[in-house]
């Protein structure tokens, strides 16, 4: 079980992770992510809704008739991205706003549908919910790295405007990495989200392909020992 646990969280958070590997979810991944903050309130609630909607769907996978089980799914999922809606407008409605249409569509996004019908209609309660926390966890980490490219490129700042995921005591949190900075407009329009996208994933292709080969990498002959040696003598002993 503890084997079981292990791959799950390092197929969420590398070998299997949705933004990077699978290419689910890339529309509002590419959308929003011109900040951290915008890139942390969207990953959080589609980790939110993932793990609510897995958790929800193992406990009555048992009750799910098969003819039926997409449509279920879709109004798991509805539910959950509902009531994130209503918290988002209630409590961080300015970032809510910013976000704008794509706190909705979170209902239609392929990886939280896909670990669904994948996973959580087949495993119990323990293993579907840490799947749903690590995919995402995963999804919400490329896109905080992607948000944090793309402000620092484009703004020449980190972590602006935290106040709206936070409250006010985060203003303080804003971190200039660049005086005077005129701004690079290209990094924070949809071009530069593909082509920051495109950089992340080359990245880890490029590691992976690293520790492939060192995993193929055959072991280096041992020396022998001073005792295992055999010395070959020539000539005559006095």
């Amino acid at each position: 079980m503890a084997n079981d646990y292990r791959k799950i969280t390092l197929d969420g958070l590398w070998d299997n992770n949705p933004a990077l590997v699978q290419l689910l979810g890339l529309c509002p991944l590419l959308a929003v992510t011109g900040t951290v903050v915008n890139a942390m309130g969207l990953g959080l609630a589609s980790t939110i809704v993932l793990m609510g909607s897995n958790l929800s769907i193992s406990m009555f996978r048992k009750f799910i008739p098969e003819s039926v089980r997409l449509p279920i799914f879709v109004m798991i999922i509805a539910s959950f991205v509902t009531c994130i809606e209503l918290l988002m407008q209630a409590f961080t409605y300015e970032l809510y706003t910013i976000l704008g249409i794509f706190i909705p569509l979170i209902v239609t996004n392929c990886a939280i549908m896909g670990r669904a019908d994948a996973f959580a209609i087949k495993n119990p309660v323990g293993a579907s919910l840490l799947d749903g926390a690590m995919m995402g966890l995963g999804f919400t980490l490329v896109l905080m790295v992607l948000g944090g490219m793309r402000e620092i490129l484009g703004l020449g700042t980190l972590f602006s405007d935290m106040q709206l995921l936070f409250g006010p005591s985060a203003e303080s949190w804003k971190i200039i990495i660049l005086d005077d900075y005129v701004g690079f407009l290209f990094a924070i329009l949809p071009p530069g989200a593909f082509v920051g996208m495109g950089l992340l994933i080359a990245v880890k292709n490029i590691i992976d392909k690293r520790l492939e080969q060192r995993r193929k990498a055959p072991a280096a002959p041992s020396e022998p020992t001073g005792e295992s040696r055999r010395v070959r003598v020539t000539g005559n002993i006095s």
